[in-house]
């Protein structure tokens, strides 16, 4: 009787494991990929940190490079999905295009295409935004800050509408490039994204 028992567990199991939870996947620019920083103190690897500690860890994927543009995470984006699986996608991307001055129109087609195919892979879309500085006009800056809210409107996503907020003004926060955070300015940026990220992550499967 205790052989057919051994035999039946190495046949069958002890029963279903457990499957590992889906990541969270921050794809974004140099804002996400902790430039001229430690990586260890990047807002994304917060952000891991903070999920490992939490009631429900999630692993999180970090595949923001430096410089992206809408139209290279639209070419880079489907092997991405594809190998992570995804439960989140954590969308930060548009920066670069609206530094370069690219057409507007270009911008919210690619976003809206990444959108879209993080969708049809079973993912959830968080997108966070970001301001461009002054000089480039209230045209350009408006429309580049009203893509990130009708896109969030147009496919019911949660929306950090800027990104660097409470930091890109304080010079003690920032790198002399005016652009990028210092490390001193990580935690806040965390601080802007965990008020849209938290009910997101916790609707998750």
């Amino acid at each position: 009787m205790i052989a057919r028992l051994v035999l039946v567990v190495l046949l069958f199991g002890c029963g279903p494991a457990l499957a590992a939870p889906k990541p969270v996947l921050v794809f974004g620019d140099s804002l996400s990929s902790a430039h001229h920083i430690a990586v260890e103190s990047g807002w994304v690897h917060l952000l891991e940190t903070r999920l490992a500690a939490s009631k429900n860890p999630r692993p999180v994927v970090n595949a923001s490079i430096s410089g992206e543009t809408t139209a290279g995470g639209l070419q880079r984006l489907p092997k991405i999905l594809a190998d992570n699986k995804p439960a989140l996608v954590v969308l930060e991307l548009g920066a670069n295009d609206g530094l370069r001055g690219l057409p507007l129109a270009e911008i919210r087609e690619n976003l809206s295409k990444m959108i879209r195919a993080s969708q049809d892979a079973g993912a959830a879309v968080a997108l966070l935004g970001i301001e461009l500085p002054i000089n480039y006009g209230p045209q350009y800056r408006d429309g580049l800050r009203g893509i990130y809210r009708d896109l969030a409107a147009e496919f019911n996503l949660p929306l950090v509408p800027f990104l660097l907020d409470g930091v890109a003004l304080n010079p003690d926060l920032m790198q002399d490039d005016g652009l990028h955070p210092k490390a001193e300015g990580e935690p806040k940026v965390l601080e802007n994204i965990w008020p849209v990220l938290e009910p997101a992550i916790a609707k998750l499967k």
